[in-house]
């Protein structure tokens, strides 16, 4: 349902993030995208052999207490394969296991039918999917990668917003889209967001090469994105957060980032599992230099306060619980 009201303008001084934990229910994908280092390709006779059991799992979450939200990355299984409803199947289970965990899970396992996001709303006081971009450059890296097309992608967001789901989203930056290209695709989350009100954030991810490619964002790339980070914040309304990682942006940067309209540096890992290259600069250390330049590190639960009302109220108690954990554990 469309939202009632419009929540206020984030803290400045406020920065938050996610303890999160990522698990990967499998990394075999029918999309042949081509940037992705993620990816594994899907066997024929049995795409989900990499399937996590909830054994895996818990042996995951247990080895992660501090961690209150839990990623559901995967790979995807296309629309109409007999793999589908068991890959569907295990996400659920998932959901269900952090739920008894006493985490939150939050899934992003690409476009689903409106049908499986309602299965999965029960569960997820949250679901994401990037939009990635338009233009050029992502037809090119996605010619091979069938829900990577634009219009799947605005479907599943128009279907969140249909079902009243927290929805998180966001564009890949820097694979050869132009000004243009990002400030169009800024205007299409814009008005997604003031039709139904569910866009909690957008995630301003740089691309970066991983492995043996992998270098840090040129202070060129840098100074482009902060000119997206400004657009953006004037494009989207108020209520919507912005989030940029902070390992695939140089730290003594940050400042910089935050004063141009960043308040999210999202779901926080010991290790990011797209960008393996990239280590993370650990909570510890950001919330100390966050300090030293007047800026307070504030953990959340993975949907936003403003957006709790939304929920069933099952999920809105569950929340509830996790937030008074995180709060206990970091006296905030």
């Amino acid at each position: 349902m469309p939202s009632a009201g419009r929540a206020p303008m984030p803290n400045p001084a406020v920065v938050t993030w996610s303890p999160s934990l990522t698990l990967v229910p499998s990394r075999s994908c029918f999309n042949e995208c081509g940037y992705c280092s993620f990816r594994r390709p899907a066997s024929a006779a049995a795409p989900l052999a990499d399937s996590l059991s909830p054994q895996q799992a818990q042996r995951q979450l247990a080895a992660h207490p501090d961690a209150t939200e839990v990623l559901l990355l995967s790979g995807e299984v296309a629309p109409g394969s007999p793999w589908r409803r068991p890959w569907f199947r295990r996400l659920l289970d998932l959901s269900r296991l952090a739920l008894a965990d006493g985490r939150l899970p939050h899934t992003n396992a690409g476009p689903l039918a409106l049908a499986e996001m309602a299965a999965l709303a029960r569960l997820n006081p949250s679901l994401g999917l990037m939009l990635e971009g338009l233009g050029p450059a992502y037809e090119a890296l996605h010619r091979h990668a069938p829900s990577k097309r634009l219009a799947v992608r605005l479907g599943q967001l128009e279907r969140a917003g249909r079902l009243g789901i927290p929805f998180t989203t966001g564009l890949l930056l820097g694979v050869g889209e132009s000004p243009a290209d990002r400030l169009r695709a800024l205007e299409l989350l814009a008005a997604l967001q003031r039709r139904w009100g569910h866009i909690q954030e957008v995630i301003l991810q740089p691309w970066r090469p991983d492995g043996d490619g992998a270098t840090p964002l040129s202070a060129q790339a840098c100074d482009r994105l902060l000119d997206t980070i400004a657009i953006a914040r004037t494009v989207l309304p108020a209520e919507v957060h912005l989030q940029l990682p902070p390992n695939l942006w140089p730290l003594q940067r940050l400042p910089e980032a935050l004063a141009a309209g960043i308040d999210d540096l999202g779901g926080i890992d010991l290790r990011d599992v797209i960008n393996p290259a990239y280590p993370q600069p650990g909570v510890a250390l950001l919330r100390r230099f966050l300090r030293r330049h007047g800026w307070q590190l504030v953990p959340r639960l993975c949907v936003h306060g403003a957006w709790l009302p939304r929920l069933p109220r099952s999920l809105q108690q569950h929340c509830r619980r996790v937030a008074r954990t995180l709060q206990a554990r970091h006296g905030c």
